[in-house]
């Protein structure tokens, strides 16, 4: 898999036309290598059903007199550049409007993506009707004619539908179409059975060819779905509503499976479908970084307009990011992820029962993996799959389900060692009446007091000593054998019509509540959703709190940093080359308008100090991809050096003997 990628969009009406009349072999050629593009993702057909070359399994688009797919392959080839083919897979607009039966419709048996036809926009076609066939056509036809690097299929998963042939299938099988829940099998064996269906179909042509279905997410603990692909492609444009710290929630759970996996973000300022659209040269660099920095190659969208002309504003943006990247590719290959701690993804686990009859949308992972970058801590994102004897901690955010698989692995993960942070449900009975793992402490019940306060009995960072607000729901509890890190004081009153005081919330009674935080052998608890309430609000207490906790956890944290908080840091292992890679990141992300998180000014830093305790024999610390010595003391199995200047984006390498 290359590193320096594009995905280059053609979604373009056949109200448009001519089309491509001013595609250029050479112009072509020349963009790609301004942008230091390695591999280009090519349209054989869009989201409105068009081909952009002759075709007997489909239309060509009526505004276009020559094979543009065929020509852009050509072109890319010529000098070294990978051409990866895109089908529209999930959307079709051409036969949405000449097979309406066809498009997934929901229970009140409106379209998805717009709700019918006289609003613009695409309609979903669902694979259990005689669409798949045409698809498979396609791609077949495509990949018999056309020397593709890979194929790329767009707008899929699994997803609810009760068209006319989904409600026909299940009844005839006995499924009650009134009742989801009977009818996600049918869902999930929809969506299986077509992506066996492309394997078949793409091996009978091109065996071995990569294949990716992208459906805007990787969802964690599902690695059946992971594995359908050859590889994994995150899209995660910052911009375009993601925010700049979805890829790494959904880079450090990619890097644990195994796959090859490119991180995928976007040239525009907003996202898919902008025109005119530019980021400052600062965010591409920085988020081409962030990829390399997780373990990922990179891949950039953009959008080839109508006339078939490469922007050369794009292309000499991309290449100032990925002039970067391909100076520091020789350490960023065959990487490993080095973790102290991991995040027991609550994706995957699934919400406590009791939380999910009450409908809660957590935040919580989210929550978590801030904290985690923020406090510079170096871990993964995992599933119960995962091996956890590989982790020192493990954090089970606020609401994590504990059933009875999960907690044997956990109780054998105790016992070798390893050490527990459960915030909130996490660790309770499927009744919410008592602990399953012990904490040292009795559940009592849930709290009767939201929002109340969390005395720490420590100095929480940078705060002072004091009572402070939480405002997630807690759960109540009392000491059995643990030791008491904080504790609860109840406000005077819950806010009620007849009982409220001041704009928002009851002040402090200061009466004492029970522990809030309470460690043992096993770990540490802490009673409230601590997670879930930073993603909503960002308290820096609730942060504080979970830094303390861990470094208490931690007590020989493999890598310490003086890296600020909205630095980025990750070591990545090169076993083979016997070299350890520190990368550290710092940009500072600001919101424009609404919603939108930009990065233009990057401010250097200077003399950022790091140490990394290690099991292996140092031999020499230097910058890369500078390639300059950089002076470093080890001692007692800890390297310790100064990065004397952090301009985006560092990569420190140390050198170590078998």
């Amino acid at each position: 898999m290359r590193f320096r990628q594009v995905h280059l969009d053609f979604h373009t009406s056949e109200a448009i036309t001519p089309i491509g009349e001013r595609f250029d072999k050479g112009q072509f050629q020349e963009m790609l290598q301004l942008g230091s593009v390695d591999s280009i993702t090519v349209f054989s057909k869009c989201h409105h059903g068009w081909a952009y070359h002759p075709s007997e399994a489909n239309e060509i688009h009526p505004g276009l007199s020559f094979d543009l797919l065929g020509a852009q392959i050509e072109a890319a080839h010529e000098i070294g550049v990978k051409t990866p083919v895109y089908l529209s897979a999930g959307l079709d607009e051409k036969l949405a409007i000449q097979h309406p039966e066809w498009l997934i419709r929901d229970k009140e048996d409106a379209t998805n993506w717009v709700k019918g036809f006289m609003d613009p926009g695409y309609h979903v076609i669902c694979f259990n009707t005689p669409y798949l066939d045409i698809l498979l056509s396609q791609i077949a036809e495509t990949l018999s004619r056309y020397d593709a690097d890979g194929l790329f299929l767009d707008i899929v998963g699994v997803k609810s539908c009760y068209c006319h042939s989904c409600v026909a299938t299940a009844r005839r099988e006995g499924i009650d179409p009134r009742n989801a829940e009977d009818m996600r099998p049918l869902w999930e064996r929809t969506y299986a059975n077509y992506t066996a269906k492309v394997k078949e179909t793409v091996e009978s042509v091109k065996p071995g060819l990569p294949i990716f279905h992208n459906g805007g997410h990787i969802k964690r603990g599902r690695r059946d779905l992971a594995w359908m692909n050859t590889h994994l492609e995150l899209e995660s444009l910052p911009t375009g509503g993601w925010g700049y710290d979805h890829f790494p929630l959904s880079a450090r759970y990619a890097q644990t499976l195994g796959m090859e996996f490119l991180g995928m973000t976007g040239k525009f300022h907003t996202t898919w479908g902008e025109f005119g659209g530019y980021k400052h040269p600062n965010a591409l660099r920085y988020e081409a970084a962030l990829s390399i920095a997780n373990g990922a190659k990179c891949s950039i969208g953009d959008q080839l307009p109508p006339n078939g002309q490469m922007d050369k504003a794009t292309y000499a943006l991309i290449g100032a990011a990925y002039r970067e990247v391909e100076s520091k590719e020789a350490w960023c290959t065959g990487t490993t992820n080095v973790a102290d701690v991991a995040i027991l993804s609550l994706e995957a686990t699934g919400v406590h029962p009791k939380v999910k009859e009450e409908g809660v949308k957590s935040e919580s992972d989210v929550g978590a993996i801030r904290m985690l970058l923020e406090g510079n801590f170096l871990f993964d994102v995992i599933d119960s799959e995962q091996n956890f004897s590989a982790y020192r901690v493990l954090i089970l955010p606020d609401y994590v389900a504990v059933e009875d698989s999960l907690l044997e692995k956990l109780e054998a993960y105790l016992e070798q060692g390893g050490k527990l942070l459960a915030t909130g449900w996490s660790g309770l009975d499927a009744e919410a009446e008592s602990f399953v793992i012990d904490f040292g402490a009795r559940l009592v019940g849930r709290n009767p007091y939201r929002p109340d306060y969390c005395r720490p009995l420590f100095k929480p960072g940078s705060l002072e000593e004091a009572a402070f607000i939480f405002y997630s729901q807690g759960q109540k509890i009392e000491l059995q054998g643990g030791t008491e890190l904080g504790r609860r004081e109840d406000p005077y009153f819950n806010r009620d019509v007849y009982t409220f005081c001041s704009h928002q919330h009851t002040p402090n009674s200061e009466t004492y509540g029970g522990p809030g935080i309470v460690k043992n052998e096993n770990g540490i608890y802490i009673a409230w959703n601590v997670f879930d309430e930073y993603a909503e609000k960002g308290s820096l207490i609730l942060k504080e709190t979970v830094v303390h906790a861990l470094k208490q956890l931690l007590p020989d944290i493999t890598l310490d940093t003086t890296l600020p908080a909205q630095g980025v840091v990750t070591l990545q292992e090169q076993k083979a080359e016997k070299r350890l890679v520190n990368h550290l990141l710092y940009a500072t992300p600001i919101r424009r308008g609404k919603s939108i998180e930009v990065i233009e000014d990057i401010i250097p830093l200077h003399n950022v100090e790091v140490s990394v305790r290690t099991d292996a024999d140092v031999k020499g610390v230097y910058l890369a991809p500078q390639l300059t010595p950089l002076p470093y003391h080890f001692e007692n199995g800890v390297v310790s050096y100064t990065v004397p200047e952090l301009d985006c984006h560092q990569m420190v390498v140390i050198d170590y003997n078998e």
